[in-house]
């Protein structure tokens, strides 16, 4: 048995060797792109002002592009167009002609030499050519053939590609997949400033990226009561006079579950997931003659309240937006909501005359109004997106709650937003298969001005790699800055690297600073105005400092190694920067070596000198298992320079020297004061736990700290617990 055991074993290890050599030998370096596929059969539909960007699955030799003799466009009549040819370490990028590709010169045709060689010596081989049309303005749905023909159009592809990824022997060829059907959980102004807006007592706000851009949380306060929303109900409770806190008012929902909340004087917004059981299970059924109702399989509802008497909330506005919830932002009166629905659009197939429109409702007070489909003269699309989504961004005014709100649908989608005063950025990933296909992503990255009610599409732009998280991404004096990180820490033949865009209003890369900290990641990005800091890991930590404040010449002025990592970066002052993340080990076993997590560490550094950035102070919490929302989600963090206050929840655990197990040894919130000289300090300690409990008990454990005058308020799914401030 032990024999045929191994000859089983020996057999399949030889196939796998036989098997990857063929996959890597099949298109060893292959080239990829922004948009859709490169099937030569195709032809992609792009705006005007596109601007090509090209990825490689492997390090490229920039000497074996020749200039526009290697990659080029030519028009209809086979006439070579006026490109701008861009080639750096990490990619090619192809600039349109002054005032863009005409449209009556289409069909245009993308050529990329098959001589292109990898820095090992592979080449492209066949010579690969896109053809493509151009349109001046993003194009706008006109009817239900229209968009069922675009859907019919991407279902074939695909079909397309699954023929061919069947086949063994067929897999590696140039395919794009996006990967962006995900919801969302996570700076034109230092973030400093968001401590407190009301001199010595006031009260705290939410934690957010950019000043003036409100972010939703599940809980707010405005100083008097607290707004929460857990385990499927609202509650505000009353905190004033603080010997008397008491909740007002407890509604619990049906079909509703309430994940943020805005407060905004007499109003509230609660947001959440909405499903309809009826919807989602009575089948497709008819309406009218003709449409096909699709399933609902999820929703978004907003509800406004009106809150001017706190015991007895009454709603104004009821908006739900077919789709899951990606984020939201509130900019004075204004909210807006971002949802992503996928497209069934594999039912064409059984159904070609189906509906796949995402639907809406908008009704005033407490009923329930009946789904509608967006018409289609707000429906528009990103013409060389691959995105199988509705990306729906609904704008409501606090103000005029009887108007309806403002609702645009695009076809394409996004799994991160950055949000300024002026614009939104919607960040959407675009992945390639094939060898070494990780190394071969890029980001593809829409603006839409915002003003009031409107929001416009303005420009998009594209940057090789993926991103970390909504602090990738900023807006300052005119210019958007991105980092990312281009392939993956894993892939040894092709080492992950990480760089740093700027970009200009019509969203075209001016500038960079690439292949840093070659196999790592970016662990967390922070864009103070003219600086930017950008952690990397992968055994220690690197900590960037990054001089930004010429747009056309981003520099890199110091470097820090230490070990650990910080997941997040808070301003403390123009000269000191707090990281919180966590405490690392290196292990060695029959295995290798690996990193392990050894507590949550705090560390403030002095970056008053850019060129040499110093770790002055640390602090580390807890074992190995100890983990903090803070490491993931930065609304979690009350923080107040003028108070002495840096306070986050926490679940700490210890280790047993004997048998190496954990045990909880607290759960609740720490709160510490920062001195740049002396360091950290902690100042109190609050649980709401029962004494020597062995695990933590959900219903009380600490998920936000609050400030409200001279007290601490500790707000778990249970109860809220007060503290005065006695430092």
């Amino acid at each position: 048995m032990k024999k045929k055991v191994i000859i089983f074993s020996s057999i399949i290890v030889s196939l796998a060797v036989i098997f990857t050599y063929i996959y890597q030998s099949r298109e060893p370096f292959a080239v990829n792109g922004t948009g859709n596929s490169f099937y030569e059969k195709d032809t992609q539909t792009v705006l005007s002002d596109k601007k090509w960007l090209l990825t490689f699955t492997k390090e490229f030799k920039q000497e074996s592009i020749k200039g526009n003799e290697s990659i080029y466009v030519t028009d209809k009549d086979g006439k070579k167009v006026d490109t701008v040819l861009e080639i750096t370490e990490a990619f090619v990028a192809l600039s349109p002609p002054e005032g863009g590709y005409d449209p009556s010169k289409g069909p245009y045709e993308l050529h990329i030499s098959g001589e292109i060689e990898s820095v090992d010596g592979k080449t492209l081989g066949e010579k690969k050519k896109i053809t493509f049309t151009a349109m001046e303005q993003l194009p706008t749905i006109t009817s239900k053939k229209e968009l069922n023909s675009l859907f019919a159009a991407r279902l074939e592809q695909l079909k397309q590609e699954r023929e061919e990824s069947n086949s063994f022997f067929g897999f590696g060829k140039e395919e794009s997949i996006s990967g962006s059907d995900v919801g969302g959980a996570k700076n034109a102004d230092m973030a400093v400033e968001n401590e407190s807006r009301g001199g010595s007592d006031g009260h705290s706000e939410t934690n957010v990226q950019v000043q003036g851009v409100d972010e939703a949380d599940i809980v707010k306060t405005d100083g008097d009561f607290i707004y929460q929303v857990t385990d499927q109900k609202l509650k505000i409770t009353k905190v004033k006079p603080v010997e008397e806190i008491a909740v007002l008012t407890e509604l619990r929902y049906q079909e509703f579950n309430p994940h943020q909340l805005f407060v905004d004087e007499n109003q509230l917004v609660v947001i959440g997931h909405h499903w309809d059981e009826k919807m989602m299970y009575d089948g497709y059924g008819y309406k009218g003659s003709e449409s096909r109702i699709m399933p609902m399989h999820e929703a978004t509802k907003a509800i406004i309240y009106d809150i001017t008497d706190r015991a007895n909330p009454t709603v104004q506005k009821t908006v739900t937006l077919e789709g899951n919830y990606v984020s939201s932002r509130k900019i004075e009166n204004h909210v807006y909501l971002i949802t992503n629905k996928y497209a069934d659009f594999w039912m064409l197939e059984e159904r070609p005359e189906a509906d796949l429109r995402p639907r809406f409702s908008d009704t005033q007070g407490e009923e329930e109004g009946e789904m509608e489909e967006v018409p289609y003269k707000d429906i528009r699309y990103f013409p060389d997106s691959t995105e199988d989504n509705f990306m729906t961004i609904a704008t409501l005014d606090l103000n005029q709650p009887q108007e309806d709100a403002s609702i645009t649908t695009y076809v394409g989608s996004g799994d991160q937003i950055y949000m300024s005063k002026e614009n939104l950025y919607v960040a959407v990933p675009n992945y390639g298969y094939g060898p070494n296909w990780a190394n071969n992503e890029s980001t593809e990255v829409y603006k839409f001005a915002v003003d009031g009610m409107n929001v416009e599409f303005r420009a998009n732009g594209a940057i090789p790699g993926h991103l970390l998280n909504q602090f990738s991404m900023d807006e300052y004096k005119g210019h958007f800055r991105v980092a990312a990180t281009k392939g993956q820490t894993w892939d040894e033949n092709s080492p992950s690297s990480n760089h740093l865009f700027i970009l200009d209003e019509g969203m075209n890369v001016v500038s960079s600073v690439e292949d840093l900290a070659r196999g790592e990641r970016i662990y967390s990005v922070r864009f103070m105005q003219d600086k930017a800091y950008v952690v990397t890991f992968k055994e220690v930590d690197p900590l960037f400092v990054f001089d930004l404040s010429n747009p056309n010449d981003p520099k890199v002025l110091g470097e820090l190694k230490i070990p650990g990592f910080s997941n997040y970066l808070h301003p403390y002052d123009e000269n000191h920067l707090i990281g919180f993340g966590y405490d690392t080990k290196l292990e060695k076993d029959q295995w290798g070596t690996r990193v392990l997590t050894n507590g949550v560490k705090i560390s403030l550094f002095d970056v008053s000198d850019p060129t040499n950035p110093l770790e002055k102070h640390t602090e580390i919490i807890g074992g190995q298992a100890t983990h903090s929302p803070l490491n993931h989600d930065h609304k979690a963090l009350l923080f107040n320079k003028e108070k002495d206050i840096f306070a986050f929840p926490i679940t700490m655990y210890d280790e047993n020297n004997k048998d190496h197990s954990y045990r909880l040894a607290f759960e609740g919130a720490l709160v510490y004061g920062i001195d740049t000289e002396k360091g950290f300090t902690l100042h109190t300690k609050i649980t709401h736990q029962p004494e020597n409990t062995m695990y933590e008990d959900w219903e009380n454990m600490v998920q936000r700290i609050l400030y409200i005058d001279k007290h601490l308020y500790t707000v778990t799914p249970k109860g809220i617990k007060a503290t005065e401030i006695t430092w």
